[in-house]
This record gives C-alpha cells, structure tokens and sequence, in this order.
C-alpha cells in the first residue's frame, strides 16, 4: 500500500486490475466494517465520489474522500480519520470537523458594561466548486486534492430518506433532558453560505399584527428588501440551520425581533428567554446583528435592545437612530424613500 494520500479518482484507477478485475472490490465486501458507524453512512454519497460506494471502499485505505455532514459542512478526511473520531453517536459536531469548532462554547456579554458598541461584519474568504460555495480554509486538504471529484456536483435537493423523528421520541427527549437518538436536521434549509438572507419554506406564517405594523412602518421610510424570511446558520438551532426574525434587513444585515410577555405573561420568558439567547448568538455568529423591540418590562438582552411600551412613533425613531447608530447614518439614510 502506498504511503501517498491519493484523491478517489486517482486511488480506484490505481486498484483497477490489481486482482486481474476491472471491479477490484465488490458492492458490499466491507459492508460489516462499516456497519457499526450509521453517522458515516449517512455522510457519504457516491455521487461526490466517483461513483464509488463506500462498502467498496476498505477501512484501512489511504484515500480522501467526500462527506458532508447532517448540518451541511462538506469536508475531506480519509476513512481513518472519520472512524477514529469519538463519540459515535453521542454528539452531531464529533463527526464534522467544522462542527467540532462551532461546537466549542462562546460566550457572549452578559453585563451592560460589556456590550460593544457594535458587532463587526466578519469577512469570509471563500470558493465557488460547482453549484456549491465552501470556505476556502476546507475547499482542499493534504496535497491540494479538490473537495469534489472533477465532474461532479452537488444536487441543490437531494432527499436521503430521512424522516422526521419520532413525537414520542422527541416528547421523551424533552421531558428527560437528553438528546433524542431519531433527531435529524431539517434537509429543506437550501445550500446557501452561512449569512445570506433568503425565503424559508418552513418559517412559520405571521401571526402578530404588531409585526406586520413595524414592518409596514420600516418599509413606508425606507426601501429595504422585506421579502426575505430566514437567515443561514452555521450551527444547528433547534431542528434547523436556519433562523426565522419578524424582520430580516439582509441590506444592513441586521435582525428585528418584536418580543412581549402575550396574553397569559408566559411568551419569552424562562426557558423561552434562554432559547432567544441562543437564537441570537447562533445569528450574530454569521455576521448579523439582532435589535429586539422588548415590551411589558421585559429586560433587555443584548446590547442595541429596546425596551418600550409599545410601537408608536417614538418607537420607530428610536429604532431607525439604533440601525443608524449600527451601520452608520449614511449609509442607512441611503435607502430612504
């Protein structure tokens, strides 16, 4: 065996006729090696590969190959490098190397004093293979063997099969604190770069007239794109890589939510506040910035929150001097009507 990284093309064309067969291993001959690793199976698809399935493909071979984990993180590793990743199914981010990063916890500050003035803008080098844009910093590995085979492009909807996890299941999950085994990522979320603004498909309907007042109130000043309902994560949210503000302003990147206690006190509050923590740091985490509307004395929960009695025109004002304050006046007063 050659001690030579070789890229999956170049490694099967090396092994064709080594046994005096085209086919040097048959469908299946190391399916009871891979058969203990579910998380591998699922990251793998032939069609990035050269068409070669993976229980053609010998544990111990030195060969890059394609996967892609259940987030969407496209990566090269060799099948060493993916078996002797811990964890088995314990934790998603374990078989990802991108995942394994975001994974890491980050904290975000908590006290007033500690708020900067405004959250910059990262710029992220990136590559275009195919239909498919990756981070430059994963778009090869060892000796500067492409991601992809050439020739061979990512399907904008694939559909592998996977189904919804269990109700019982997941009731159990919540009940118990533990992570549900059947969960899956949502595949509907399209193959966008983590950042870009676009229409969801599973973003729930508008249900707030107040909402809807804001946004009509923004749009009659300024002509900003309102037709954008999700933001692209880079780290799962709940059952999603995606995230779903009242507003999305994908012109100045920034985030509007509308928060108040509803009818019975309970609405973002306790947990529901925790889980808002989350849904902000996971979007500040590509590049936006979130300014909440806070109503019914809810306090605020990061640094460009306003707290209000309710939208009127003051309220307005005080939201468009935030967004002035955040991008910069000229360019905000660059959009208005």
């Amino acid at each position: 065996m050659t001690d030579v990284v070789e890229s999956v093309d170049a490694w099967w064309r090396r092994r064709q006729w080594s046994r005096g067969e085209p086919v040097p291993y048959a469908v299946g001959e190391f399916r009871a090696a891979w058969a203990s690793y579910p998380v591998l199976i699922r990251q793998y698809h032939p069609e990035w590969n050269a068409g070669v399935v993976l229980t053609q493909i010998p544990p111990a071979a030195e060969v890059l190959l394609t996967w892609e984990c259940d987030v969407g993180h496209v990566f090269v590793a060799t099948p060493a490098e993916q078996r002797g990743r811990p964890g088995r199914e314990r934790r998603r981010s374990v078989w990802c190397p991108e995942c394994a990063v975001l994974a890491k916890p980050q904290r975000w500050p908590t006290l007033p004093e500690e708020w900067p003035s405004a959250v910059p803008v990262p710029q992220r080098a990136v590559r275009t293979t195919g239909r498919q844009t990756l981070p430059a910093a994963r778009a090869s590995r060892a000796t500067g063997v492409s991601a992809l085979p050439t020739g061979v492009a990512p399907t904008a909807g694939r559909t592998t099969g996977r189904s919804a996890a269990r109700t019982t299941g997941r009731g159990a999950a919540r009940a118990t604190g533990r992570r549900d085994p059947e969960r899956r990522i949502c595949p509907k979320t399209p193959r966008v770069p983590s950042g870009e603004a676009f229409v969801s498909v599973c973003a729930p309907a508008t249900a707030s007239a107040v909402e809807a007042e804001l946004r009509q109130a923004l749009s009659d000043r300024f002509d900003f794109t309102f037709d954008r309902n999700a933001i692209r994560l880079d780290r799962p949210f709940h059952d999603h890589v995606e995230a779903w503000p009242d507003i999305v302003l994908p012109e100045l990147r920034v985030a509007i939510e509308y928060d108040s206690t509803g009818r019975h006190g309970l609405e973002h509050v306790g947990p529901r506040e925790d889980s808002d923590r989350r849904k902000d740091r996971a979007v500040r985490g590509v590049g936006w910035e979130v300014v909440r509307i806070r109503t019914g004395r809810l306090p605020a929960l990061g640094p460009h929150d306003l707290q209000v009695s309710g939208i009127s025109g003051r309220t307005i004002t005080q939201l468009v001097d935030t967004l002035r304050d955040l991008r910069g006046a000229l360019f905000v007063d660059a959009y208005a009507r």
